[in-house]
């Protein structure tokens, strides 16, 4: 790494807090989303990240519309357990900036944070360039595993592929881990479009892990051009639910029979083909504790707090509802055999779901109600917010499109996920069910409400 000055006094410096840090940083660039990598490289070779990651280490990165965060949870995890000094990228986070950065399972620190975000400053005011917030912060990130001389670099993509600023390391093993229709006014509205964004993480001759078995042409045409080999769910792996305490994952070298993580099936198994075709040894011992301990906050996260079982999980598009209820739906009925067996009166109340909900304006908010109304789950009512952020839908939006499809006396509305969080408690019974959902900022702020 180059010794790099000081900042520049205008800046923040390595005195200031973390805080101070993100705010500054959150302001020196026109646009929170600037697409493209132009400005980003020059940065990045002043810093030395590129050379560090080709040289140094292994790299696993991971595109996708959802399921992304799960997917290197488990990669992450598997590594670390074989062993490898292993970093984790991923964005965004639900509680403390300190969640994107981690390395061997622990978040960095602040000051951590502050030092690398110090010498970007100082590398971006050399070069005289402006980054985005995401483009700075992902290069400190990848400044604090180079410096920590990582072994394995997971790295999720933010936003695409092709032109996100983690593509600047090139991967030794992609994962593409499903295609949908999101961020529609960055990467196009039909799937053929966005599958060529996110196949730009491919890299001539490496090897692809592809979760899901319908794959659009862009995304083949990608691995045709780069001459990747290519592992599809379905068609060279595939697992199977055994029950609630084991899986079974199978392609053509090896079956295992696994114990059950926290996480979506369908994310692991596209998780370990990967660590799987790749050449780190990572044996089996080693997969098996790495399924034991994962866990990623927000996703399918289960939790009792305040006398009431809660479930969070940021699914914020139709497929990422899609996954949310394909846990959902087996894990409610656990939950009804629960209670009513603690609970034998038959005086006692049923279980119910209520939900707290809220999302940012630009998502597909009637697709994700429509699919949550059509599940066939118990909702008794519905509470929602306005989340505190620049993009959030206003509850004016929200309960506009809820009407459609519920009874308007279900829904309730609040000023802030505080107000609502506190107000679903008092309304829920000890046994009932409260679903978290909608955005990453809803989970945050829900989570915050409750001291979690």
């Amino acid at each position: 790494m180059s010794d790099l000055l000081a900042p520049n006094p205008s800046s923040p410096n390595n005195e200031s807090s973390l805080t101070e840090w993100l705010d500054y940083m959150q302001q020196i660039h026109v646009s929170a989303i600037d697409m493209g990598l132009s400005r980003v490289f020059p940065v990045a070779e002043a810093l030395g990240v590129v050379q560090s990651a080709k040289d140094d280490a292994y790299v696993f990165t991971v595109a996708g519309t959802n399921g992304k965060g799960s997917t290197t949870a488990v990669i992450a995890e598997m590594c670390k357990a074989a062993g490898y000094k292993t970093a984790l990228y991923q964005s965004p986070h639900l509680s403390a900036f300190n969640e994107r950065v981690r390395v061997n399972g622990e978040m960095v620190s602040d000051q951590t944070l502050i030092a690398a975000f110090a010498k970007v400053e100082v590398a971006r005011l050399q070069c005289d360039l402006t980054l985005s917030f995401f483009e700075m912060t992902t290069l400190a990130a990848l400044l604090i595993f180079a410096e920590a001389d990582c072994d394995v670099w997971v790295l999720e993509v933010g936003l695409g592929g092709r032109l996100d600023v983690v593509n600047i390391i090139d991967p030794d093993m992609a994962v593409i881990t499903n295609i949908g229709i999101d961020h529609v006014d960055w990467l196009g509205d039909n799937v053929e479009d966005i599958g060529r964004e996110k196949a730009g993480i491919l890299r001539n001759g490496i090897s692809v892990v592809y979760g899901s078995s319908e794959m659009p042409d862009s995304v083949q045409h990608g691995i045709n051009t780069q001459q990747a080999t290519c592992y599809q769910i379905g068609r060279d792996f595939s697992y199977r639910d055994i029950s609630s305490d084991t899986w079974q994952y199978s392609n053509a070298a090896v079956t295992l029979q696994l114990p059950r993580p926290a996480l979506s099936l369908t994310n692991t198994a596209n998780a370990l083909s990967a660590v799987l075709a790749s050449p780190l040894d990572v044996d089996i011992h080693a997969i098996e504790q790495a399924l034991q301990t994962v866990k990623l906050a927000g996703r399918f996260d289960y939790r009792e707090s305040r006398s009431r079982h809660w479930l969070f999980d940021v699914a914020h598009n139709e497929q990422g509802v899609e996954f949310l209820l394909a846990q959902l739906l087996p894990f409610w009925q656990q939950h009804v055999d629960s209670q009513l067996n603690q609970n034998s009166s038959a005086t006692v109340t049923p279980p119910k779901i209520k939900m707290l909900f809220s999302m940012l304006g630009d998502k597909d908010i009637d697709k994700v109600v429509q699919r949550l109304t059509a599940a066939g789950l118990p909702i008794s009512e519905w509470f929602i917010a306005e989340i505190d952020y620049p993009r959030a839908a206003s509850t004016q939006q929200l309960q506009s499109i809820l009407v459609n499809y519920i009874d308007s006396d279900a829904i309730h509305v609040f000023d802030g996920l505080k107000s609502a969080t506190n107000a679903v408690i008092e309304a829920s019974q000890a046994q009932d069910l409260i679903v978290v959902c909608g955005s990453f900022h809803t989970i945050g702020e829900a989570l915050a409400a409750l001291g979690l």
